[in-house]
Order: structure tokens, then C-alpha cells, then sequence
């Protein structure tokens, strides 16, 4: 086989590469960003995924990076396309660089290549691939949809042990060529047409979202009638119908891929003449959680009459530098336009996080600090709010933290700390759906 191509080299198409590198492959990885290329070919990586930037180094001489696109279309039998695909503000997706991508390449074809898509794009892209090619190119090629599953913090490990690989052809040679490329890999591989496989992706991503925003429902309803969410999260998620993923209460989901994805197939279904109510019910309750979190701080600082807001947590998740739609970042900017004064710390999205900080309007920017240490953050804060669950913080001495803040207040956003373990060492501790409250039994 020909070597690998690879068209983009973010999450999806850096960690694809690399991957394929370490399954023995020839990979080219292009990207237009020069100074990105010349980063990659020096073995330095411009995004944080744990093992990435080991098994870049290790497997280097299977794999090389450039500007050039015609030097993959030239050493290429099958060529990946992992450009972003991002939103829009109505929601819908934002199709230029892969179109810029797709055209590009046909301009180039000179021969069968099988194109890859990789990128979350709508049901139907396929066939636009198809007509988009043909023309420029007259002769023979192969459409391929082959969404990716990868999760920020875990993509390697979701590369190279998937819980399946689906594959959406339309002809029996890229069929062969795509179960050849992946033979390495033992996981269930799922063979189904274009149209399905870019269905797939959405759907997986809603269904996960929704799991995510029906136990923050349950949450709220166990604050009110003094129920654990935990407790009921192990309960029904011991059911194999139910199964105990995604079932941890909290402040919501963001990321790139949930809000991007989720509102990708409600205009999908708007498009076609149908109204997902399910769906935008899902976005509701996860922007309220976000609120309801915000609301909360809110009331405690009046109560207390303070003012300072200590934040443990920028990305989005745990396990990687990510900002975008993290809830941490919508948090401080509501509670600095409130009047409130912030310092915030995590582990990795440090100068991801102040990158987006600087789009905030001056006026706000003198009450946001950021800090390199987590006791930091806390000395003399009125409250500290948990925003993203690493680890790193149940290693910290939290005896430490409660004298160092003003006032102990602790709103933990994942319910990552022991309620009662929080409580014993003297803070005014919440988590979500774990409060216990009076209740009116009837």
C-alpha cells in the first residue's frame, strides 16, 4: 500500500497520523500553517493529548509533515480529510475548509485515490464529495465515510482500541483497502453505506449529550428531595439497558464536539422539514445547569457580602488544553460583568484560556486573574468553584485551601470531593444533586 495522506493536523488528524505511524504505516500529515508544520517536523506538537507527543517522537521515521498538497495527492492511494468543521452562530456547519479541502484535491487527481472523510459534516456531504470531484477528475476514485470517535484526553487510546470502526462505502475495492488499513486494529468494524456512517456520528454524540443532560435533570429533582445523584447514578447505571457512562451529575457538557454536533443535527432535521424536540431540550437543560451553577454563586457572594471567586478548572475536560465552549470560561465571563473578581487555575488551558479572556471587553479583564498554582487561586477568595474534574485537585491539601480563603465556601460543579469528607474539614460544601436539604414528605 501506498503511504497514508492526511489533510489537517488538529485533534482528529494529528492523533489519526500518528496512530496510523505506530501501527507501522507511511504517513503525510499537511497542514497550510507553515510554522505548525515546522513545529510537527521538529517533533513539537501544538496541542495537549496525553502519549501524542511520545509516540510522535518514537515513530518520526514513519511519518512526515508538509505545506505541499500536491505531495500527497502524488504519494497517496488513500487520502484522509480531518479539517474543522466548526459552527456557526445559528447552529448550522461551517463547510469551507472542507469544500477548500475536497476542491483542491480534485484540481490535483490524477489517478484512483480513495478520499476519506473524516471531519463530522452533514448527511449527504458524501455525495457533494462525489459530484464536487468529478468535475475536475474523469477517471476513477472512491468515496469513503469514516467518522471518528476520538475523545480529548483519550484519543489515542480510542484510535488504537475503539469500541468499533464504522466504515461507509459505496464499491468493494475502498471497502477491501479501508479493512486492510485497519486489520491492525481488533474492534468490531462496521460496513454500512455513506449516508449511514455520517449518521452514526451524530447520533452517537446526541445520544451521549442526552444521558449527560437527563442525569443533570435527575440531580436537580434529588436537591429538592434529598436524594444522592451518585447514589442513583450507580443504581440505574448497574442496569445493562442503562450501562454507568455518562451518568455523572454536573454543570454540563462543552467542548467542540457536543454543542458543534448536537446543534449540527438539529438543523439537519430542520433542513429536512423536522422539529427535534428531544434534542433542544437537551441543549436547555445543559445551558440552565451552567446558569443555575452561576446563579448559585451569585447568591452566596450577596449573602456573604463578598466579592472574590476562586475557579479550579479552564478546559472543558479533564486530560487536555481545550477552552472552546468550556463552561469555566462562560462562568467567569457572566460573574465579571456581575462585578465580581476572579482567579482561576488549571493544570494545562492556561494560555489557551487567555487567549479567549483577552476577547472580553477591557473593562473586565483588570478583575480576571490567572494563576500558576491552585493554593494561589484560593488565598482569599469568599468562594471556590470546581469547574473541571482533574485529578490533580483530590491530591491537594484541603486544609491548606479552607485557611487559605477568606471564607470556605465550596461549590464543587463535578462533585468530584467527598461531600462529607469536605464537610468534616469545615466547608460550606455543595455538589450538584447531593445537597441535603429539608424535604416535605406527603
Amino acid at each position: 500500500m501506498n503511504k497514508i495522506g492526511i489533510i489537517g493536523t488538529g485533534y482528529v488528524g494529528l492523533t489519526t497520523g500518528v496512530a496510523f505511524a505506530s501501527l507501522g504505516y507511511k504517513v503525510i500529515c499537511m497542514d497550510k500553517d507553515k510554522e505548525k508544520i515546522n513545529n510537527l517536523n521538529r517533533g513539537i506538537i501544538p496541542i495537549y493529548e496525553p502519549g501524542l507527543e511520545d509516540l510522535l517522537n518514537t515513530y518520526k521515521a514513519n511519518i512526515e509533515f508538509t505545506s505541499d498538497l500536491s505531495r500527497i495527492i502524488q504519494k497517496s492511494e488513500i487520502i484522509f480529510i480531518c479539517v474543522g468543521t466548526p459552527s456557526r452562530e445559528d447552529g448550522s456547519i461551517d463547510m469551507s475548509y472542507f469544500r477548500e479541502a475536497v476542491t483542491e484535491i480534485a484540481k490535483l487527481l490524477n489517478d484512483y485515490k480513495i478520499i476519506v472523510n473524516k471531519s463530522t459534516v452533514p448527511v449527504g456531504t458524501g455525495d457533494w464529495v462525489k459530484k464536487e470531484i468529478g468535475k475536475y477528475y474523469k477517471g476513477e476514485f472512491s468515496v469513503v465515510s469514516n467518522p471518528e470517535f476520538l475523545r480529548e484526553g483519550s484519543a489515542l487510546k480510542d484510535f488504537l482500541e475503539p469500541d468499533r470502526i464504522v466504515i461507509g462505502v459505496e464499491d468493494e475495492r475502498s471497502k477491501e483497502v479501508m479493512l486492510e488499513i485497519y486489520s491492525k486494529i481488533d474492534a468490531p468494524k462496521l460496513i454500512t453505506d455513506i449516508r449511514s456512517a455520517e449518521m452514526i456520528k451524530y447520533a452517537a454524540n446526541a445520544f451521549l449529550a442526552m444521558k449527560i443532560s437527563f442525569i443533570n435533570e435527575i440531580a436537580n429533582i434529588c436537591e429538592k428531595v434529598g436524594a444522592d445523584v451518585k447514589e442513583v447514578a450507580k443504581g440505574i447505571g448497574l442496569d445493562k439497558r442503562i450501562g454507568p457512562y455518562f451518568l455523572n451529575a454536573g454543570i454540563g457538557y462543552g467542548g467542540s464536539c457536543f454543542p458543534k454536533d448536537i446543534n449540527g443535527l438539529i438543523m439537519i432535521a430542520k433542513n429536512h422539514n423536522y422539529d427535534f424536540k428531544l434534542l433542544k431540550a437537551v441543549t436547555e437543560v445543559n445551558e440552565y445547569q451552567q446558569d443555575k451553577f452561576i446563579k448559585r454563586i451569585i447568591e452566596i457572594l450577596v449573602k456573604e457580602k463578598g466579592n472574590t471567586v476562586a475557579i479550579w478548572g479552564l478546559a472543558f475536560k479533564p486530560n487536555t488544553d481545550d477552552v472552546r465552549k468550556s463552561p469555566a470560561l462562560k462562568i467567569i465571563s457572566r460573574l465579571v460583568e456581575e462585578g465580581y473578581k476572579i482567579k482561576a487555575y488549571d493544570p494545562k488551558a492556561i494560555e489557551n484560556a487567555k487567549k479567549e479572556i483577552q476577547l472580553l471587553s477591557k473593562r473586565y479583564l483588570q478583575n480576571i486573574c490567572l494563576c500558576n498554582d491552585p493554593y494561589e487561586t484560593v488565598r482569599d477568595a469568599d468562594l471556590l468553584a470546581l469547574v473541571t474534574e482533574w485529578p490533580d485537585f483530590l491530591k491537594l491539601d484541603m486544609e491548606k485551601v479552607k485557611n487559605l480563603m477568606r471564607k470556605p465556601y465550596f461549590l464543587d460543579g463535578r462533585n468530584l470531593f467527598d461531600l462529607e469528607e469536605m464537610k468534616k474539614k469545615g466547608f460550606y460544601y455543595e455538589g450538584i444533586g447531593r445537597s441535603i436539604r429539608e424535604v416535605k414528605i406527603w
